[in-house]
């Protein structure tokens, strides 16, 4: 994935462009604070474009969640939206430029990591499926979570293979350490899907896990679907070992986080959590946070020791 060359930047486009990511860092902070926690131990530059690579799969995802039905659209105007976002996504991604600041944030980001349709297609097939499937089989499931969570975590992906601390040169090495970031992107969405099982069924008429409906949701099939989180969580860590540190320590915290949603959820009874949705206190969230920074400074030191021994 090879983003074509850039054309010469006009004088006044840094600017825009900072703009364009300032607007795009709000998104992150205003929706999510697990993924705000951990991209704050990011390098600058590097949370910058994961930012605007949140934000746009953000606007995507409000647009088919209820934002565009409540301000009077109908199911064909809703879908028209999508359509139009992504034709004008993948504009930004082919030029370096949109009116729309968070799309032109992307865009930049894109150009510059070699991210293409490849990844963002692949998206936007299963926020469109959210507007036509309420509940999913096997097969639907695996692609819905392909798109919507496992190519956002390749897109991220992208950006961390920039940093020179990535232990990921050969082929091989890339094709491992990306079907692992596959294996998170998945895991996450699955926590999701567990987490907002009512607001999903209730609010927004969907199922997503087969047996999860919150009205026949079992103990046994909540401690199936953990399982597949923690096997998810497990074949993710050797991809993060191999990240540069910098990289490593935040997606470290996420997979840490993720992983205290998990128990939570599997602490929490089948019909509580029906009906109600599970988080992790921000308190536990500042451990996790101080546990998962001390162990990534532990391997940093190690791993400069052996660099220095060869």
């Amino acid at each position: 994935m090879t983003a074509p060359p850039a054309p010469p930047v006009p004088a006044d486009a840094p600017l825009y462009t900072r703009t364009a990511r300032a607007a795009a860092g709000r998104v992150i902070r205003r929706y999510s604070t697990s993924f705000s926690w951990a991209c704050r131990t990011l390098p600058r530059e590097a949370r910058r474009d994961v930012e605007a690579i949140y934000a746009m799969v953000r606007v995507a995802d409000e647009a088919v969640d209820g934002v565009a039905q409540a301000a009077g659209l109908d199911s064909q105007r809703v879908r028209a939206a999508l359509d139009d976002y992504e034709r004008a996504c993948e504009a930004a991604m082919a030029s370096g430029f949109s009116t729309d600041l968070v799309l032109h944030a992307f865009g930049d980001v894109a150009r510059r990591h070699g991210i293409t349709p490849e990844l963002t297609r692949p998206f936007f097939a299963s926020m469109r499926a959210d507007l036509g499937v309420s509940e999913h089989g096997a097969e639907s499931l695996a692609a819905y979570i392909h798109g919507s969570a496992e190519v956002v975590g390749l897109m991220c992906l992208q950006v961390f293979l920039s940093l020179p601390g990535t232990r990921a040169r050969t082929p091989a090495e890339r094709e491992a350490i990306r079907a692992q970031a596959a294996r998170l992107g998945a895991a996450f969405q699955k926590v999701n899907f567990l987490r907002d099982l009512a607001a999903d069924h209730d609010g927004l008429g969907r199922t997503y896990l087969t047996g999860a409906a919150p009205d026949e949701l079992t103990e046994a099939r909540k401690a199936e679907l953990v399982a597949e989180v923690r096997a998810d969580l497990a074949a993710a860590l050797p991809g993060i070992r191999a990240l540069d540190p910098r990289a490593g320590r935040a997606v470290a915290l996420a997979h840490g986080l993720f992983a205290a949603l998990a128990d939570r959820i599997e602490a929490t009874p089948a019909a509580e959590l029906a009906r109600r949705r599970v988080r992790v206190p921000d308190a536990q969230k500042a451990r996790i946070a101080a546990r998962v920074l001390a162990e990534q400074a532990g391997l940093a030191v190690a791993r400069r020791r052996r660099g220095g021994r060869r």
